[in-house]
């Protein structure tokens, strides 16, 4: 069913099933004692016997193929996913480049935006569980089980009825209590009724798709946040990349372009004002219920935003966006760190820091219109969780960032929120972000040697 609402071009499923290993000869002859639901856990102690009498190799399916072949398809390669056969017990791969008049015994699956890996025991194995972007635990009756394992085994593996119960008894009902129910607790999503339950299907089917609409960082890291492109902001970008932008346009579009990424933490609208990233950035931060009464004796229910907040600013592009945070927040506390940049191995050094003395206690909006690298972004938010900040507590806002420090700042520090307007390109061998928009503290403030003017002292 997932499948179906998403459309099969964007979707493959990858089953477990197809890892089965091959039985040998000595196999073959007593097939109805082999134990097809053991994990395999390479031991031979008594419990393990219980459920493999005949055998050491207590391991029924190729785990190291299977992590090859979805390895492969995560870096957008195809694979050739076995063709097991469960009436002769062995599978066949031949090369995806065969002549076609061959007949073809494989599955070849091509990369796609969503990749479906079903199993029983596929989340036994923990390599195969740090694979998952979701993990959804199906959980059915047992009677149910048993009734589609009996349809399963008889149709499409052409086992006999007798065969399957008596297989039911010794090995997949025990197997199921010792090692299947018990991974129920690595599942992010447990669906009772499994495809009759539409509702918990139609949440992960909506999940998937605000995953395929975002940005391809925004699907690795769930603490990363773009506001929603429009022909507006699309315009703004458009005024303030351009090298040929007097300094009063620059500054006009990019306090209008701040606000919106700023107020988003609060949760307003994305309104038409470089304040815009201040606005989106606000939309984050925790609110309470409130009850007021209006001017006609009616109570109105709505929300309280958090009070006890501050922002910080990377001197000195970070002070450009303190307007557009003060135009949303009133009375807003601001406080200031200025980080030196070393040599050509791009080392931070901490020059000054001057910060609230409650900060610790505070929700800290984190002002640097650019995120390149990430080293100073880095040092920067090490600085407010020293002081006693919590990391969820840092929302870290800009106008643009590089995918270099995306990766940096997300993986360094996982609760921190960014909020960005646009992810260009990457950097250029000077860690410039390119196509970027220049040096943005001397654009905005006008001390670029184009917009620099003499100015005669006073009388």
């Amino acid at each position: 069913m997932i499948i179906q609402q998403l459309h099969d071009q964007r979707v493959v499923l990858v089953n477990q099933d197809s890892f089965y290993h091959e039985l040998t000869e000595e196999e073959l002859a007593t097939v109805h004692e082999y134990n097809f639901d053991h994990p395999g856990e390479n031991s031979s102690t008594n419990r393990d016997r219980k459920y493999h009498e005949h055998y050491d190799l207590l391991n029924s399916f190729d785990t190291e193929k299977l992590l090859d072949s979805m390895e492969n398809l995560r870096h957008g390669q195809a694979v050739d996913i076995p063709n097991y056969d469960f009436k002769s017990y062995k599978n066949s791969v031949f090369p995806a480049r065969r002549k076609l008049s061959q007949p073809q015994n494989f599955l070849q699956v091509n990369p796609s935006d969503v990749i479906i890996l079903e199993g029983i025991l596929i989340f036994h194995d923990p390599r195969v569980r740090e694979l998952m972007n979701m993990k959804i635990f199906v959980d059915t009756d047992a009677d149910v089980r048993l009734a589609r394992r009996i349809r399963r085994d008889t149709v499409e593996k052409g086992r006999d009825i007798g065969v399957v119960l008596d297989q039911y008894s010794k090995f997949v009902k025990s197997a199921f209590d010792d090692f299947i129910l018990p991974t129920k607790k690595y599942a992010d999503i447990i669906i009772p009724r499994g495809g009759d339950n539409h509702v918990a299907i139609d949440l992960i089917v909506q999940h998937i798709r605000t995953k395929l609409g975002q940005h391809d960082l925004c699907k690795i890291y769930p603490n990363l946040y773009v506001i929603q492109s429009t022909f507006q902001i699309r315009g703004m970008h458009t005024l303030i990349r351009d090298s040929q932008t007097t300094k009063h346009d620059f500054v006009f579009y990019a306090d209008r372009l701040i606000r919106l990424v700023a107020k988003a933490p609060l949760g307003f609208s994305l309104i038409e004002d470089l304040f815009q990233v201040v606005e989106h950035g606000l939309g984050h931060l925790p609110f309470t219920e409130k009850q007021v009464i209006t001017p006609t004796g009616s109570v109105y229910t709505g929300v309280d935003f958090c009070k006890r907040l501050c922002g910080v600013s990377v001197i000195r592009s970070g002070e450009s966006m303190e307007n557009a945070l003060r135009a949303c927040c009133k009375g807003i506390k601001i406080g200031k760190i200025l980080i030196h940049r070393e040599g050509e191995d791009n080392g931070q050094q901490l020059i000054y820091e001057k910060l609230p003395q409650d900060i610790s206690e505070r929700h800290v909006l984190l002002l640097d219109p650019i995120l390149g690298t990430g080293n100073t972004a880095v040092k920067a938010i090490s600085l407010l969780i020293r002081k006693g900040v919590p990391e969820s507590n840092i929302i870290f806002l800009n106008l643009i960032s590089a995918p270099q420090g995306v990766h940096v700042v997300c993986k360094s520090f996982p609760r921190v929120k960014i909020v960005t307007s646009e992810i260009d390109i990457g950097l250029n061998e000077g860690f410039r972000v390119i196509p970027g928009m220049g040096e943005f503290g001397d654009r905005y403030f006008g001390t670029d040697d184009d917009d620099l003017q003499v100015v005669p002292p006073s009388e």
